[in-house]
Formats: structure tokens, sequence, C-alpha cells
């Protein structure tokens, strides 16, 4: 009996210890702030030529804060000859015409600030415009001081090795340029040509040009492929061997391990991130693994604070161009975001996203865009975004459930990506009619940048113009004017779990245990923090579904869920979603 009760009092003691404590946080802004991303020619035009702007995001502010966020990421905003809508940028320092001036956004950070809301900017410095007065002069002459802010390659020498260009019909990252018999390197379109960080003169342009926003007094960058940024000058040949043994058969990988791309993100961390510490940097994470995620958010290694990976989006994804997106294992799913919160258990900090400008809309990939089960599934989407551990991220649009807009044409898109797709297709004697379906479902970035539903009116009270894309033809029942009055909407529910997430750190810091881990239907998990503990229960099914858990649901406390109902039966609706303060 004696020896019984002192197991038992080691055994609590342990248990005690292993608690996640608050006091024990590191806790800052940008680890408890729910970014809204904004694509600002999408948002609010407030000119009627068509394009949102800087003034109709300043007009939204009070929308915004009523979300219940803390933070609006803005895709670019910058003077960009709009080749790939912004991140094709020709002056660091001056605003998109089309967006407004800088005085514009000069009362936009203001307001924002006002507000209690901070303003996130998207810094595109893996690549400029050609339009770029570097590239300008680049290009004019082998001897012109500008010639190394990018990559040349003389002629003479022969055709460069194989690098992809993401964004070309011909997959080429290298672009022939007869003015001085030389090609140049763009790992995306021809009019992006890749700046060349390996010249020390270019990473201080960055460094000025990131001083001049951070004096402005925004409150962060959102880093564009920043770990493309270092390039082997040397080019040397790369085959589907080397990537296979040494990169795990992946580009992004090898283009997202260059040889001095740390020291280039010290240096910039050195020379300005330290020096806005209250300031937050994220890493978009192209050929981030989970074996290098620490090598850019390790707070000893005084780089970034977050990074966002592409191993969530890219389930099920691939190729996706020529194939459906196909149905994934709710396992494999629950495996991915399992394996990534056990990166960053002990130091470092991650982020959470199903849906950008670069994505489907979120209902439509990851839930059901039907009727039937549009709002419910939007619902549970955003439970799970809310209440896992890290950033998470939330594109505009999505809580109200927005979807994708399914063209039927080429002609309604206007992305380059999707047009070099086309082309390869056509090029190859492929079937375009297949390609057509299979961007109302698959890949097509355009169905995530729709302008945004206000009301039912024409073009959903977005512009008094021509739109420069299509608005979704269920802006009738899918819009913001309607939702605000009905309490049961998706963006009702979205309010109400920003605020359960903001009241319960356990959702925030809390410890995460994967329950239940074989079922297909449900993806449930429980957060601990002060020996608090929650249970997060979401059917991802369009059928009934059963939680197979001991834990005792019965005398639990219902946080939120998105049906009608006080479930605590342990079996689920289809899409349900419930979060329960254990006993």
């Amino acid at each position: 009996m004696k020896n019984t009760m002192i197991l038992i009092a080691i055994l609590s003691a342990i248990t005690v210890f292993s608690q996640k404590k608050s006091k024990d946080i590191d806790r800052k802004w940008w680890k408890e702030a729910v970014v809204y991303q904004i694509y600002p020619r999408s948002f609010k035009d407030t000119n009627g030529d068509g394009v949102g702007d800087l003034k109709g995001i300043i007009s939204k502010l009070d929308y915004i804060k009523s979300l219940g966020i803390n933070a609006i990421w803005l895709n670019p905003i910058f003077e960009s000859p709009n080749a790939d809508n912004g991140y094709d940028i020709s002056d660091y320092q001056s605003i998109m015409k089309q967006f407004g001036t800088m005085d514009d956004f000069n009362t936009l950070l203001k307001d924002a600030h006002q507000k209690d809301l901070k303003i996130i900017l998207d810094l595109v410095v893996n690549h400029s415009s050609d339009e770029h007065k570097w590239f300008q002069e680049s290009r004019k002459s082998r001897d012109n001081p500008y010639r190394d802010y990018y990559h040349w390659w003389p002629a003479e020498k022969g055709k460069p090795a194989f690098r992809p260009g993401a964004f070309e019909a011909d997959g080429s990252g290298w672009r022939y340029d007869k003015t001085t018999n030389s090609y140049y390197l763009h790992y995306f379109n021809f009019k992006q040509p890749d700046l060349n960080w390996e010249n020390p003169k270019v990473r201080q342009e960055i460094y000025s040009m990131m001083r001049f926003w951070l004096d402005k007094g925004i409150d962060g960058f959102r880093m564009d492929v920043i770990p493309f940024i270092s390039k082997d000058t040397n080019f040397p040949v790369i085959t589907q061997a080397d990537l296979d043994k040494n990169y795990h058969g992946r580009w992004d990988v090898y283009m997202g391990e260059g040889p001095h791309l740390h020291d280039y993100l010290k240096e910039m961390n050195k020379e300005v991130l330290s020096k806005y510490p209250n300031a937050m940097s994220l890493a978009e994470g192209a050929g981030m693994l989970k074996s290098t995620a620490l090598n850019f958010v390790d707070p000893a290694r005084h780089e970034l604070n977050m990074g966002y990976h592409f191993e969530g989006t890219n389930l099920g994804y691939v190729p996706r161009y020529f194939k459906k997106s196909g149905p994934y294992k709710l396992t494999d799913f629950k495996k991915i975001y399992t394996d990534w919160d056990a990166v960053y258990k002990e130091k470092g900090w991650g982020t959470t996203y199903l849906g950008n400008h670069d994505q489907p809309r979120m209902v439509s990939r990851w839930g059901n865009d039907s009727e039937q089960f549009r709002a419910p599934s939007s619902k549970m989407l955003t439970t799970f975004l809310l209440s896992m551990t890290g950033t998470p991220y939330y594109y505009y649009g999505d809580e109200l459930g927005m979807t994708n807009i399914k063209f039927d044409k080429i002609e309604d898109y206007r992305d380059i990506e999707v047009f070099a797709e086309y082309d390869k297709v056509k090029n190859a004697g492929g079937d375009l009619k297949e390609f057509i379906e299979n961007q109302k479902t698959g890949g097509a970035r355009d169905n995530g940048r729709t302008p945004m539903q206000w009301n039912e009116k024409e073009n959903a009270g977005f512009t008094t113009g021509t739109p420069w894309l299509k608005v979704n033809a269920n802006k009738s029942e899918i819009n913001v004017l309607d939702e605000e009055k009905n309490p049961n909407s998706t963006l009702n529910y979205f309010k109400k779990m920003t605020k359960t997430r903001r009241e319960n750190l356990a959702l925030i810091y809390g410890k995460y245990t994967l329950v239940d881990e074989p079922n297909e239907q449900i993806y449930a998990y429980t957060k601990e923090l002060d020996g608090k503990k929650l249970l997060v229960v979401l059917n991802f099914s369009d059928k009934e579904a059963k939680l197979n858990s001991d834990l005792d649901l019965k005398n639990a406390k219902i946080l939120i869920e998105n049906y009608p109902s006080d479930n605590k039966t342990g079996t689920f609706q289809p899409y349900e979603a419930v979060i329960y303060q254990l006993k």
C-alpha cells in the first residue's frame, strides 16, 4: 500500500511538472493574433475603376475590426506593371497608382492603428519587375554598375543549366536577352528577374527599403518565397537523380537551400529586424521541410519569427493542372498537422492556413461548397484554423464561406499562372476542355481572388464600374450584409470563434494531443494549459460520425459549436464542430 501511494505521488508530480503553464510562455502579440489577409485589388473599390484600392480598405476598417482579428496582411501595394498582380515590383517605395497614393497609405496605417489593428506588408525581394530601374540599367550593358544586381549568364558560354520558371509555358527559368547576348534568371515569370543577393549592394538596398516602411510604423513583413534568395552562382547542372538523392526529389527544396540563405537572414535580422523588436517577420516557406523549419524560426538563431509550410495545402493536390485535386485521407491530413505541431513543441513558432491568394477557396478545397453543406463545413474549417497552435492566417471572404467561381472559359481568367499552364497543355496536344474543368476544383488562383461580396446588388457592392475579375454569381446567397443580420451565419460564427480563441489561451499555447488517430471522418485533439483541458472535435465528412474516445463529454462544458444543439453524445452530424472544456 505504501509503495502504491509513493508511485501515485510520483506520477502526480510528473504530471504536474509536465503540464504546460502560461507563466512559462513567451507571449507575443504575433503569436496571439488572428491575421486577416486582404487581396487589395479585390476587396473594395471606391473610384469606380473596377480595382480595389486603399481607400476601400480604409472604408471597411470597422467591418474588419468587428471580425475580432488583430492584424491585416496586405498583398503587394507597391508600384508594379502587374504582370503578376503586384508580385513584380517596379518601385518598392511607391504605392501602385491603381491603389492610391502614399497619403492614402499613411491614412490607412494611422486609422488601423487607432482601431488597434496592425498592418503587415508583403516583402517581395527574391525578384523585382523587369521594369524596375535596377533591371532597366542592368540589361543595358555588361559593364553597367547595376549589372550584378541580377543573375546573368553570357550566351557564348552556351545555354545555362536548367532552372525552373514557374509561370513559363516552356518551364524554363532562363530568358535570353539580345541586348547583351545573355540570359537572365527568373524563378517565376520572365518579367520577374531574380535579384542577386550575393551582391552586398543589393542586400543593402533591400535593408534600406525595409527600414523605410518600418520607420513609417508598419508592424512587420510577410516575406514572399524568402527561402529562394540565395543561389549557387556557378549554376551547376542539377539532374533528377541529384534532386532525388539530396532534395526529396523536389526543385523547391533545392531552391530553398541556397548556400548563403541563413547568412543573409541573420544579416537582415542584425541590420533591420532586431532594431524593430515589436515587428513580426513571416517566411513564406517555399521548400521548407520539417527538418529545416527551425533554421528559420529558432529564436536563438536570430533570423525570423515564424514560417508557413506547403505540406498541408499540397495534400492530394499534385499535379494540380492535369488532374483534379483528388480525394485525400483525413488520417494523412491529421498526420501533417500533428507532425508540424511537434516541430515547434520546444521552440520556434508556426502558422496555420487553409487558403490564400495562391489557393482556391477554403470551403471549396477542404470543405463542401454544396448548398446543403457549405455553411457547416465552412464553420468547421474556421474552428480548425482558430483552435490549432500557431498563428492563424485567414483569407478575406472565407469568413462568409465564399466559394470557387468555377469559370467555363480561359478568357475569364486573369492569372498568368493559368495562362502558362493552359499553353503547356495546348502545346502538348492535351485536352483543353478537361483543363478548364480541372481549374474549377483544382489550383486556379483566380478562384480565390474574386471580388469581396459585400451585398447582393450589382457587382456585390465591390465597385460601381466593371470589376477587374468577375464577381461570383452566388453573391445573393453569400454576402456581408445578409450574413451580418443572420445570427447563425458563417460570418457571425467566425466572430464567435475569434472571441473563443481570445478568451482561451489554451487554444493558442496549449499542449496539443491527437485523439482517435485512425478515425477517417473525425479530427479530434485536446489542448491543455494551466490544468485546463479543451477537446476540439471536427467532423470532416458529409456523413454522421462517431468519436472513439473514453473522454467524458457528458459532464463537459461546450464553448462553441456550429450546430444549434447541445451535443454531448459522441456522435456528430456532417461537418459538425464542437469545442468542449473537459471536467
